[in-house]
């Protein structure tokens, strides 16, 4: 039995051999509205498609109104905060994502930033490259270790778990987590610990946020958050740059309070030229590359594709994001 062919908009370069295979099924229009000369192509087949596919573009009310024959969006990304949720379950639009795949190269960049931070990694490499490096180093440029320090994780799911992973087994850190749920993980039994955010955020050496953005989470880092953190602590967010306020974690750097802040995340991306966090010699910042490999953005791809395709069949996706406990 044939599927029907319906209108697809690729608004995020896909590999050709996956465009294809969308392209083989369905009539494709691939247009990015991050760039100006596509957007008029975007707004036009945003009209009449059935599927989209593609990330790091906000689709809201404003953006879909239009989009009356919408069925199926399939994200690029694990995170789904650039989508209307409430707006989605009202109009029957179904919302894939692709969790799992990017589980462990984001809790890799995130420990890479723990290491960065503590050993001043960027710091001392602009040293050398800029020619600075004409004696053996003071203690003004020493680092601070790692291991054996306390890991406190803001959110536990795969990424925050296999963070704990990472420094629990490899490290020796003991580990602290808030989350709503109590996680039994075997390997870290008497390596992790639940607890409330005010012990996670007062007795951890270092801080490290894997949250969802959620309206719960939305600028929960404040200034009493980074008050509460341990003087000299280190502050790592590798999950979504709103949840933390970034004035507030600026006085506290400035004043001394914090040690350093490794950041893959902002409010604002790219980050604007004349931002604070781009120079400041405290903070380590990194251009949203979480999940930025050749392996894992390929493993993305195919997910969203094979979750595309099925949804269009009127199939159940691998991973479809449960609407259903979302407020209308």
């Amino acid at each position: 039995m044939s599927v029907e062919r319906k209108q697809v908009l690729v608004f995020r370069a896909l590999p050709e051999d996956l465009l294809a295979r969308i392209a083989a099924q369905h009539e494709v229009v691939v247009a990015d509205p991050r760039r100006p000369e596509q957007q008029g192509r975007f707004r036009d087949a945003l009209a009449t498609a059935q599927g989209l596919i593609g990330s790091s573009v906000k689709l809201g009310a404003a953006e879909l109104a239009g989009a009356g024959r919408l069925e199926v969006i399939s994200s690029i990304s694990v995170g789904v905060d650039n989508y209307d949720l409430a707006l989605l379950k009202r109009r029957g639009i179904r919302l894939c994502h692709t969790p799992g795949v990017l589980t462990e190269t984001t809790a890799d960049t995130v420990f890479a930033l723990v290491m960065a931070c503590s050993r001043r990694l960027v710091e001392l490499s602009s040293l050398v490259r800029e020619g600075r490096w004409t004696r053996h180093i003071g203690e003004e440029l020493f680092g601070w270790d790692v291991h054996g320090k306390t890991l406190g994780i803001l959110g536990f799911g795969r990424i925050g778990q296999a963070v704990a992973r990472r420094a629990a087994l490899g490290f020796g850190m003991p580990v602290l987590y808030h989350d709503p749920f109590e996680v039994a993980l075997p390997e870290l039994v008497g390596r992790a610990r639940r607890a409330n955010l005010d012990e996670v955020l007062s007795s951890a050496d270092i801080v490290a946020c894997t949250l969802p953005l959620t309206g719960e989470t939305r600028g929960l880092m404040d200034q009493r958050a980074f008050a509460a953190m341990k003087p000299g602590a280190v502050f790592v967010n590798g999950s979504r740059g709103a949840i933390v306020q970034e004035a507030a974690l600026l006085a506290a750097l400035d004043s001394g309070h914090l040690r350093a802040a490794g950041l893959d995340v902002f409010a604002v991306e790219p980050l604007p030229p004349d931002s604070p966090l781009r120079c400041h010699p405290k903070v380590t910042a990194l251009p949203h590359v979480g999940s930025a490999t050749h392996e894992t953005r390929r493993a993305m791809a195919e997910l969203a594709t094979h979750n595309l395709l099925r949804a269009l069949a009127g199939e159940r996706p691998a991973a479809a994001f449960d609407l259903s406990g979302i407020a209308d």
